[in-house]
């Protein structure tokens, strides 16, 4: 599973952790303003805006796990399954498959309003890549500096909900999901008031017990109340070091070990990348799994207006710097 997460300082930060069995040899992934998008219905879009993020690509198509453009806009993909629904094609409607939804809002929109106006009309099919890349039950997190959104293709249709928290999981549904927070507000950083008793003299015997009660397991809505907590409450500086520190700090609370979540066959979940996109700068930062230093990707260090794919291998060995 995964969890997306966005955070200010100074600037905007849009980022997650990818959390699945195996790599799909995923790599940091440019698309410049002229290489053509094509779709399976509807227009090409020859030109657009600039973007970059984690992504598969096949034939020469990227297929982005998640994505920020020049403008600042960021979406993220995450795994919904049982519950995305998505529809044959509809005539009077934008047929979007879902491997497509991302290029289409990143090459067209700035913001979270401009992409909900293209949504209005959208109906996300079920349409897979290829033969081997079949559909992924998928919902998404849409973020700008101002405003954070989820988008779901479920059975009644595809519902939008504004998302306060600006962090996202997988399943439930996000207004479940939403709703679970309600478990834990008596949780605080700050520590906790005797409210047992007053006829007992209780005391605090540790720092952090303000924080008793929120969920310490991986499954996906306890991540959610995790992270949305960390964010919350999380503090920073306003460098870019201090500022990507903390994002990752963030979304390293809610890190999926490898060995802790069995799939049964020697297969298990983990953290195979967490990245962290400044928005405002277009530089892509990234951990793997095996490799904890911060690597980075600056796109406006590459020729934007080209029409080529520009993609880095994930560098996934452990980087050590001996200090003797």
């Amino acid at each position: 599973m995964c969890t997306a997460a966005d955070y200010k300082t100074s600037d905007h930060y849009f980022g997650r952790n990818l959390d699945l069995e195996h790599s799909y040899n995923e790599t940091v992934t440019i698309t410049p303003r002229n290489f053509p998008f094509h779709f399976r219905c509807g227009t090409a879009i020859p030109s657009h805006h600039a973007i970059i993020g984690a992504a598969h690509v096949e034939e020469n198509y990227p297929l982005y796990y998640d994505a920020v453009n020049e403008k600042g806009l960021g979406i993220a993909a995450l795994n919904f399954p049982g519950n995305a629904d998505y529809k044959p094609e509809t005539e009077g409607l934008d047929n979007i498959a879902p491997f497509e939804l991302i290029p289409w809002i990143l090459s067209q929109c700035s913001s979270v309003s401009e992409a909900e106006t293209l949504l209005s009309r959208i109906q996300i099919t079920n349409t897979s890549f290829s033969d081997t890349l079949p559909l992924t039950p998928l919902h998404w997190m849409i973020a700008d500096k101002n405003r954070a959104i989820t988008v779901e293709a479920v059975k009644e249709g595809v519902k939008i909900y504004e998302n306060p928290v600006h962090v996202l999981t997988n399943n439930p549904p996000f207004a479940m999901q939403m709703f679970s927070l309600n478990n834990c507000m008596s949780c605080s950083a700050k520590p906790p008031q005797n409210s047992f008793s007053t006829h007992l003299s209780l005391e605090t015997y540790s720092r952090g017990m303000g924080g008793i009660g929120l969920p310490g397991d991986l499954s996906s809505q306890s991540r959610f109340i995790k992270a949305a907590f960390t964010r919350a409450n999380s503090v920073s500086g306003k460098t870019e070091s201090e500022s990507i520190s903390q994002f990752f700090h963030i979304l390293g609370s809610v890190c999926q070990q490898r060995g802790c979540v069995d799939l049964g066959n020697n297969q298990y979940e983990y953290t195979i990348y967490t990245s962290c996109c400044n928005t405002d700068k277009g530089i892509f930062y990234y951990t793997t799994y095996e490799n904890s230093q911060v690597s980075a990707v600056d796109m406006r260090k590459e020729d934007l207006d080209s029409k080529t794919l520009v993609s880095y291998p994930m560098i996934k060995g452990q980087q050590i710097q001996m200090q003797n």
